[in-house]
């Protein structure tokens, strides 16, 4: 029997659908009984509170130790803390004076107490230490304080940020009529003096511009009317002037005395391009048509009242003459398969870069540097004549050249490593180029289809502006001795002055409007 009666008690057990006799109070039933507990207790006032906190003890899982008490909740589960007496007294005044006005004397008084918590506890005021501000001047920071990249974002810019920008002027500043200008890719009819003097070359005339004063002078005139002058070339001093002329001669002329010094006499070809290296003259004869036995004379001449004896070859080679000595030819530069249509010193007189018909570009190294018969860097990238050629006066190892109407690329040259380091296609023929310091950037004449004169960021080649107003194409540019303006001259026998590179735009501006109040542009005749 008492085998059946132990089967029967655990049937019972594992049957779970039926109650559990022995088992503890549900957390549901436990939560009722406190809620019934303390509702009794606020209704009854003689009840003590310290009967719901004895309803709802958790039993221990240790027996023995002392029982923790859970606090009564009214509700369920949310827990609602009490409120004390200066909680309520606060939140009744912010309730009251919600929508009240606060006084001016107060809110300066708040601000200031703030202020002075805020440098006290952490050095600098809060309300300056924004990492986004929105509005008005970058804020910076406080004196003294170590953190000084604080302002980590800002809506106004900055003045590292701000992009400067100048006033360009679309029309020239003077407009010189120049009657009888030769209209020849190949000739240097213009020339700025270090002393301001604007030298140019009208058939075969001479004429001095006194860019400061406004005078203009006759220095010299060619006998024979069939002559012309081709070429010009201030010395560096600004004193001496060379030209080139049709009859195959160089004349040495003394400005401020306007006195012939000497004649230098070469073969039968005109003398189209003259350069300076400090006292040494260079030079290159450019063959006429019916010449057939020159191609290219380049000359070095020293400042002496000595006679010179040049010598030519038809095969395009560079000769230097050293007229100091009895035996003058001293070095022989061969490269240039054609005419030559650039000519170049170096700002430092290191190097002498050439450009011809055959698409080369030459630089060639100072006798005293090293073999003179040998070239430095030979380039054959461009696809037409060289003629415009420009050294960077700020980086001496940088040179500029530009290709003829089958090229129409400005290339930028590397000399220390023979490199290219940029080319941009103009889409126009380039006759000339100059850098301009005063704000870094390039300047380029072109001939077909644009005549016009464009100014270019440097190094970049992005474009400035465009200076237009030439009816032909434009010959030839020069850069003022201060750097301000340049002067162009055209085959539609004008000479156009722009200030375009003033470092003070609002001087300029006034400048121009009390100087072309009335007619908007000074118009002279050269003549």
């Amino acid at each position: 029997m008492a085998q059946f009666g132990f089967e029967n008690d655990i049937h019972s057990i594992l049957k779970l659908d039926m109650p559990i006799t022995n088992a503890p109070m549900a957390r549901w039933q436990r939560k009722a009984s406190s809620s019934n507990a303390s509702a009794l207790n606020g209704l009854s006032p003689g009840k003590s509170a310290n009967v719901s906190l004895s309803t709802t003890k958790t039993p221990s899982k240790t027996p023995g130790k002392n029982k923790k008490q859970t606090p009564s909740k009214m509700g369920g589960d949310r827990f609602i803390p009490t409120r004390n007496s200066k909680q309520m007294d606060v939140a009744s005044f912010l309730l009251t004076k919600e929508n009240e006005t606060v006084d001016t004397n107060e809110q300066n008084a708040t601000s200031e107490n703030q202020k002075a918590m805020s440098m006290s506890l952490n050095g600098y005021n809060i309300e300056e230490a924004k990492i986004l501000h929105l509005g008005g001047k970058p804020l910076n920071a406080p004196e003294g304080y170590q953190n000084n990249l604080k302002v980590l974002y800002s809506q106004g810019a900055t003045p590292a940020s701000v992009k400067k920008t100048r006033h360009i002027s679309s029309t020239p500043d003077r407009i010189l009529d120049a009657p009888e200008l030769r209209n020849d890719f190949y000739l240097n009819l213009l020339d700025w003096s270090s002393c301001n003097v604007l030298a140019v070359a009208l058939h075969n005339c001479v004429y001095l511009l006194d860019a400061s004063q406004g005078e203009i002078t006759l220095l010299m005139k060619l006998e024979r009317e069939e002559d012309y002058i081709c070429s010009l070339s201030w010395t560096k001093e600004g004193s001496y002037l060379a030209i080139g002329t049709s009859d195959c001669q160089t004349q040495l002329w003394d400005v401020y005395n306007q006195k012939h010094l000497r004649s230098m006499a070469s073969h039968t070809s005109r003398v189209v391009s003259l350069s300076w290296n400090d006292h040494v003259l260079s030079r290159y004869i450019f063959p006429q048509i019916s010449d057939t036995k020159d191609k290219l004379l380049v000359v070095f001449v020293r400042l002496k009242y000595v006679s010179l004896y040049p010598s030519g070859s038809r095969s395009g080679h560079i000769h230097h003459h050293d007229v100091r000595v009895a035996n003058h030819h001293i070095a022989t530069l061969t490269g240039h398969s054609q005419e030559v249509c650039g000519l170049q010193w170096s700002p430092d007189g290191r190097y002498l870069a050439s450009g011809g018909n055959d698409n080369m570009v030459y630089v060639w190294p100072r006798v005293q540097d090293g073999p003179a018969n040998q070239a430095v860097h030979c380039w054959s990238e461009h696809q037409g004549a060289v003629k415009a050629l420009a050294w960077c006066p700020w980086q001496p190892n940088i040179l500029a050249s530009g290709g003829g109407t089958s090229d129409r690329h400005i290339r930028i040259w590397n000399v220390n490593s023979g490199s290219c380091i940029s080319s941009l296609d103009t889409q126009s023929q380039i006759s000339s180029l100059v850098f301009a310091p005063n704000y870094k950037e390039l300047v380029s004449a072109h001939g077909y289809a644009h005549n016009n004169v464009v100014i270019w960021k440097y190094p970049s080649l992005t474009r400035v502006a465009e200076l237009n107003g030439h009816e032909d194409r434009v010959l030839s540019l020069i850069l003022s001795p201060d750097f301000s303006t340049v002067a162009t001259v055209a085959g539609d026998e004008t000479i156009r002055m722009w200030k375009s590179f003033e470092l003070d735009p609002i001087k300029k501006k006034a400048k121009e409007r009390l100087a072309k109040s009335t007619s908007g542009v000074i118009h002279q005749s050269i003549r």
